[in-house]
């Protein structure tokens, strides 16, 4: 029976996604050679590793052993590569970081492109998640860093604040809620909204609109925050966004209005396990995050 660590890290990465196709785009695979990996897998073990179901897939027994000791392995090799670092001409690894949208649509690019710039030899595995999903993945190993908004439960890991956030709405000039100081959240749920695909913040929305009942109808949701900004200015619907991420869209027929709800104003945190534990290069990345943010905590 021989695995490879990248037979190691793709089945990992198809558990946690629950679906192989989520798993192929995650790994920049083909789904043909993901299926193709996992087969062969399953026959140099001789029992199945996954059951595919029609939501996806899920590890078997014998899955949730390897899922266990592939976690192991992989945390093992990260941390030999930390301690060869002094060792090497230069430093060379990978750092799994998690962030939710209001992170990732506008504070951390810049400072990511700044820290790849300075470490050409390290490379970031970026994924976005909601709050909720981040802090177990942290907890369980699975990422070295997240960022999250504080409306997730955050005491099992060590944090450091980075930004705050406001969710506000984003609405045509003539709207008839345009001419107001703040919105409710419950006034505006019967709107149509234009929103961001797959993004993590929507998953939020919906879990606050389910606890009054209620439910987002979107008209059509879109990759690109430009794109979102041009539909609601053409009256297409409404959108809510990070305040970070509204302030992009630089367009004269829209305005902007924070929501009222206290729900609605969060700070983003840095997260990690244990901080003096993370390997040398996700130690680099935190401490520039850290340092990066600071000015904005004053």
């Amino acid at each position: 029976m021989r695995f490879d660590l990248t037979d190691m890290r793709l089945f990992l990465t198809v558990v946690e996604r629950g679906s192989l196709t989520q798993g192929a785009q995650a790994m920049h695979l083909a789904l043909a050679s993901v299926s193709e990996r996992i087969a062969g897998m399953e026959a140099a073990l001789g029992a199945p590793l996954l059951e595919r179901n029609r939501r996806g897939v899920q590890a078997t027994p014998a899955g949730t052993v390897l899922v266990r000791h592939a976690r192991a392995i992989l945390e093992q090799v990260e941390q030999m590569r930390g301690e060869l670092r002094p060792y090497a001409t230069g430093l060379k690894g990978r750092i799994r970081l998690l962030s939710n949208t209001a992170a990732l649509a506008a504070f951390l690019p810049p400072h990511v492109s700044r820290f790849l710039a300075c470490y050409p030899d390290l490379s970031i595995d970026l994924d976005e998640r909601p709050s909720a999903e981040i802090v177990p993945a942290l907890a369980e190993g699975r990422a070295d860093l997240g960022i999250v908004a504080d409306i997730a439960d955050l005491g099992s890991l060590q944090t450091h604040l980075l930004v705050q956030d406001q969710l506000v709405v984003v609405a045509n000039r003539s709207h008839r809620v345009s001419g107001g100081a703040c919105v409710a959240f419950a006034e505006i749920l019967d709107e149509p909204f234009v929103g961001l695909s797959d993004a993590a913040l929507e998953t939020h929305l919906a879990e606050r609109a389910s606890r009054l009942g209620r439910q987002l109808q979107y008209r059509i949701q879109m990759r690109s925050l430009d794109n979102v900004g041009m539909l609601v200015e053409a009256g297409i619907g409404i959108a809510i966004l990070s305040q970070a991420s509204a302030d992009t869209l630089r367009r004269p027929g829209l305005v902007i209005l924070p929501l009222s709800e206290p729900w609605a104003a969060r700070r983003l945190h840095l997260c990690a396990r244990d901080f003096a534990a993370l390997t040398p290069h996700a130690h680099l990345l935190a401490e520039h995050l850290m340092e990066s943010a600071a000015p904005r905590e004053s």
